[in-house]
């Protein structure tokens, strides 16, 4: 290795160090916090601070809007406009998805409840028959109690009219579909030929046209009807519309019969159809009274022999009531808590329908056929609170206390 006298010397002209590789090799030049505050000078802030502030606001902001949408969009289903063609639904904060068409949601809720012949069974509910321990919860417990019943369960339809009404539907039963009409609350208990009982009654005829438009075929159950039995096997094969009777005078044909819109089966077809829109529009043409009013007036009009319409009346030994009871509990196959005014009084006596119920069933087979058990019913229905709005007494109100005298 050549020595160092050897090498060429080359002088380099050393120029001052640069600020910046001042910096790099001697930080402690640069001022720190504490000398910054001993010659008074302001520190610039940390980049990682104005991140988390930056992140906090952000945050805020978003939080913010969510809780804005959020009650934008709990107000939002409280008005719906009412239409012939409008079927509003509720949003549930359980697991509401929207549906762009609300036809299409209740066509697809009753697709999902449909017998394989398009058949579903209907009943409406509101908040005021909804609650814990109330007239619907007998209503479906009779299905369970009853004889062959428990599978009619899937193949129903729980049509609430409020929101209570459909949450609470939504913990007790898998087939719920929401209805709601505007600026009327269905929530309270509607009182028998109040306004409020007639805007439900009438919301629930055009309603259940819908249903037939769909092509969907239906029994129509009021929820204060408990069910002992299928009633399939009860049906008339070729009847369009068939109903249940607060007095039957014993032929299924006779338009003299008394009946009860509380119940009934509809075939889906284009007389059914016609039927239920002549039966809404005949709303205007009797005002003041509610549908099974108008009913009596408009069965014997020409329009229904001209449409082609079946009608047939159910035998009050199969489907009857308080007004007429079915006597022999071997063959009902349903009672109706009608001829009887007030939730209190209706949930009284059918706690007592049921009771009477799970005493027969017990018995041994001898004995049911002995018919030793009969309903204790009605109790609480007072049939005298019927009249109240100065209209004389119905035949079956009046054969009804004539039944009662005899037994007394």
């Amino acid at each position: 290795m050549a020595s160092p006298r050897a090498l060429p010397r080359f002088h380099r002209r050393r120029c001052p160090p640069s600020p910046t590789a001042v910096s790099a090799r001697s930080p402690r030049l640069l001022p720190t916090r504490d000398s910054s505050s001993l010659t008074g000078g302001v520190s610039p802030p940390k980049a990682s601070m104005l991140i988390r502030r930056a992140a906090f606001l952000f945050t805020l902001l978003t939080l913010s809007v969510l809780m804005l949408f959020t009650v934008t969009d709990s107000v939002r289903f409280l008005r719906f406009p009412s239409a012939s063609h409008f079927v509003p639904i509720f949003p549930s904060y359980l697991n509401y998805v929207p549906s762009p068409d609300p036809m299409q949601h209740l066509e697809e809720t009753l697709r999902n409840a449909s017998m394989g012949n398009k058949t579903v069974i209907l009943t409406t509910l509101n908040d005021a028959w909804a609650s814990t321990n109330s007239i619907v919860d007998l209503f479906l417990e009779s299905f369970i109690l009853g004889e062959g019943t428990h599978w009619l369960l899937n193949h129903l339809v729980i049509i609430a009219l409020d929101e209570k009404a459909y949450n609470r539907c939504q913990v007790i039963h898998k087939h719920c579909f929401s209805l709601v009409t505007e600026d009327v609350d269905f929530q309270e208990e509607a009182f028998f030929m109040t306004p409020n009982y007639l805007k439900m009654m009438w919301r629930r005829i055009d309603f259940l046209r819908s249903v037939l438009e769909l092509g969907y075929s239906f029994v129509f159950t009021d929820v204060d009807i408990m069910w002992f039995r299928d009633p399939f096997p009860r049906f008339f094969p070729d009847a369009d519309f068939q109903i249940a009777c607060d007095h039957f005078l014993g032929s299924p044909d006779d338009l003299s019969n008394m009946p009860n819109g509380g119940f009934n089966y509809v075939k889906s077809n284009n007389r059914s159809i016609a039927f239920y829109k002549f039966w809404y529009d005949s709303h205007e043409t009797y005002p003041g009274y509610h549908d099974q009013d108008v009913l009596n007036r408009i069965k014997l009009d020409p329009f229904i022999s001209d449409i082609g319409l079946k009608i047939r009346f159910l035998d009050t030994a199969y489907f009857g009531g308080l007004c007429e009871r079915s006597k022999d509990l071997n063959l009902v196959c349903t009672m109706h808590a009608n001829c009887c005014y007030g939730m209190d009084s209706k949930l009284h006596d059918l706690k007592i329908m049921l009771q009477d119920w799970r005493a027969f069933m017990s018995l041994p087979p001898d004995l049911k056929n002995e018919s030793v058990i009969s309903w204790r019913v009605p109790q609480n229905c007072s049939l005298d609170s019927l009249r109240h709005f100065d209209s004389p007494p119905s035949e079956a109100i009046v054969e009804q206390e004539e039944e009662q005298e005899d037994e007394n």
